[in-house]
């Protein structure tokens, strides 16, 4: 059977970008604005705050990780940060080390941080089924996946691209299934962590050819059809089959990227029973014909 947060996973196409370590000693702060692209930091040693524009400040202690999927404006500072002073750029003292404050101030914290991209061209969907942020206590198997990430990175080793890109999945699968309990947000974490949704879930994403009707989805979770649509549209933020027809979109837009079969053929592979039902289903969805989308450069 398929599972739900790999194949979310899996279709991001996380690729690494940035990875460094970062220590602060004194009053500091850091502010980053229209950094479109996923963050992540795990905290070695110390305490500092970290400010995401919108959200109420994030005391990040030692042993914590911290994940953005999707950031634009925040700040890290010393948890007495500066006030009114110049905000001087981190200072870099080695490959891929960063001192933040007085650089003749003893260290007090360490953190390793990390930016990457995902490289789906529907990146926006997917990216809406995840918590607005992750905060994980007592992370040590992330912030020992983070110093491997940080190690790859750092090295000339062969292979390296595919041994950051491997490690990047497990890092966002074990973020994920960390916060999946405690996830506020809805999206696909909040329905996997209700066994009748996360039934139907599965049901969707291991059979995207299948004629899924609300009804049939409604049995499979075993729930009346007005109590799985009412649940499934608060949990998972969309009604069942929005939901089921941005996954097919979702699936098709990645095989038409990858050339990897006709368009006939993809269409029976997303539930459509011919060319022609796909190509208007994805024109409307999508805005342009499938083969047209298929010739855009990667």
């Amino acid at each position: 059977m398929s599972d739900p947060l790999a194949d979310v996973v899996s279709l991001l196409k996380p690729v690494p970008s940035i990875s460094k370590l970062v220590s602060g000693g004194g009053r500091w702060i850091v502010e980053r604005s229209n950094m479109g692209s996923p963050f992540y930091c795990a905290m070695v040693e110390g305490s500092c705050w970290m400010t995401i524009s919108g959200r109420a400040p994030i005391r990040l202690t030692e042993g914590d990780f911290v994940l953005v999927p999707a950031i634009f404006d925040f700040s890290m500072s010393s948890l007495d940060p500066p006030a009114g002073i110049a905000r001087p750029n981190p200072l870099e003292v080695s490959p891929g080390v960063f001192r933040l404050g007085d650089p003749d101030t003893p260290a007090e914290v360490q953190a390793l941080v990390g930016h990457c991209a995902f490289a789906s061209k529907d990146k926006e969907l997917l990216v809406s089924l995840l918590p607005e942020v992750i905060h994980v206590h007592g992370a040590d198997r992330l912030t020992a996946l983070v110093k491997m990430i940080n190690d790859e990175t750092r090295s000339n080793r062969a292979a390296r691209d595919m041994v950051l890109g491997r490690l990047l999945d497990v890092l966002l699968i074990e973020a994920l299934r960390s916060t999946a309990e405690t996830s506020a947000t809805p999206g696909l974490l909040r329905g996997l962590t209700d066994p009748q949704l996360g039934d139907a879930l599965t049901q969707i994403h291991a059979h995207p050819d299948h004629p899924h009707s609300v009804v049939a989805l409604a049995k499979t979770a075993a729930m009346s059809r007005s109590t799985f649509y009412d649940r499934f549209r608060r949990e998972i933020g969309a009604a069942p089959m929005e939901y089921v027809t941005s996954w097919r979109m979702a699936l098709a837009k990645d095989m038409l990227m990858r050339r990897d079969a006709p368009i006939a053929d993809i269409a029976r592979r997303v539930g459509y029973g011919s060319a022609s039902a796909f190509s208007v289903a994805f024109a409307r969805h999508v805005g342009t014909p499938p083969g047209a989308f298929a010739a855009i450069p990667g």
